[in-house]
């Protein structure tokens, strides 16, 4: 789960994390109010989920009251990477001096939260680790033993040579660590973290993610989750229990099980193709499952093809051609349909679509390459 920059910014001020101040507004006829407690100048910043607001014209410095209302009422309503901006920022300008990196992210392979610093912020940090890697320090933290303060003195060390900038940065840094783990984030970044002309160390950008899996033990995180801004099609999936994600491929999966979903995606990737989700309708015998999972991935354009893989066990395969039967009929396809089938059940499952017209096959690598082609011929 993502959440809004002013809205990161609240936490990190729960947890005393020194930011530039800034008020929300969703109206431009507001934003002279919200400049009226930052003061001038002042910066409009659209609030949205994906990076790259600056270079698309999201970021604005306004120095009156003129340019303010201008820059608010354009960037509202702008579309930035397929997202509308429905709310921005009117944030104070902070005079800067040096801009840094910070950031804290769970590393799933060594199972720790892992500390990323670097003297080079206000640009991506991938843009840094590809050219300059050199740039970038990474701590691993325990989270056993914790954040400790040789942590903050090593990771603040290598930012900056100046003491009263050291000791600020690592008492920010044990502040972002507690925050990170209070919260149950995936990552919590600062870029930039600032040092002001007067020596003061402030974050002037914020972004935290959150685990999903997590959220229910953090309803006050929850409550700041904007549905608008997320995809409609996870959303969908989520009220109905299935789990996905939207890739950039064009054959649809529709699988059950993790593993096979994973399995299934590194097949299509292996035989020449892209898959264009991750769907697991789990392991569950319900036919409305597949019906929703089918109505899914038909409302992405990109889809081509879609290759529906069922190795049943707990998930019985009549059940499953139930439902992608009743799909069909509620929504007959205009794209090729690959079905394998195997598992419980499978004889009356093949037999109930075979009435149909459909053929299921038992064989994954071949069901593969059917869905590969079907989706080359239809690009």
């Amino acid at each position: 789960m993502k959440i809004h920059e002013y809205q990161a910014k609240e936490l990190f001020r729960k947890f005393g994390i020194p930011t530039s101040k800034g008020v929300m507004v969703t109206d431009p006829g507001r934003a002279p109010e919200a400049a009226a407690e930052v003061g001038y100048p002042c910066v409009v910043k659209a609030q949205v989920h994906v990076g790259g607001r600056g270079k698309a014209g999201g970021v604005k410095l306004a120095k009156n009251e003129e340019e303010l209302k201008r820059h608010a009422g354009a960037i509202l309503g702008m579309d930035i990477k397929g997202l509308v901006v429905e709310r921005v920022l009117v944030d104070e300008a902070v005079d800067i001096a040096r801009e840094l990196y910070l950031g804290v992210i769970l590393d799933r392979a060594s199972k720790y939260p892992v500390f990323m610093v670097s003297a080079a912020g206000g640009v991506d940090i991938e843009e840094v680790a590809a050219k300059t890697p050199e740039k970038i320090l990474m701590l691993p933290v325990d989270p056993a033993v914790g954040f400790w303060p040789h942590h903050g003195r090593r990771l603040a060390g290598f930012l900056s040579e100046d003491p009263g900038i050291q000791k600020q940065l690592a008492d920010f840094l044990e502040k972002l660590y507690r925050l990170f783990i209070a919260t149950d984030a995936s990552l919590a970044e600062i870029n930039p973290c600032v040092i002001t002309s007067d020596g003061r160390a402030t974050a002037i950008d914020a972004k935290i993610n959150f685990d999903d899996n997590a959220l229910f033990r953090q309803p006050d995180v929850e409550a700041m989750r904007d549905l608008s801004a997320e995809d409609p099609l996870e959303l969908k999936a989520k009220d109905a229990g299935l789990s996905y994600v939207k890739l950039s491929g064009d054959v649809g999966c529709i699988v059950n099980g993790a593993g096979l979903a994973m399995t299934t995606m590194d097949l299509i990737k292996h035989f020449g193709s892209e898959p264009a989700n991750f769907l697991d309708v789990g392991g569950s015998s319900d036919p409305a499952k597949v019906l929703v999972a089918m109505e899914i991935v038909t409302a992405d354009p990109d889809v081509r093809a879609i290759l529906l893989n069922i190795f049943g066990g707990i998930t019985r395969c009549d059940d499953i051609a139930a439902g992608l039967l009743a799909a069909l009929k509620k929504r007959p396809l205009e794209i090729p349909l690959v079905v394998r089938l195997t598992g419980t059940n499978e004889d009356r499952g093949r037999a109930m679509l075979a009435e149909a017209g459909i053929t299921a096959g038992v064989n994954l690598d071949e069901a593969v390459q059917k869905a590969v082609a079907a989706a080359r011929e239809g690009r």
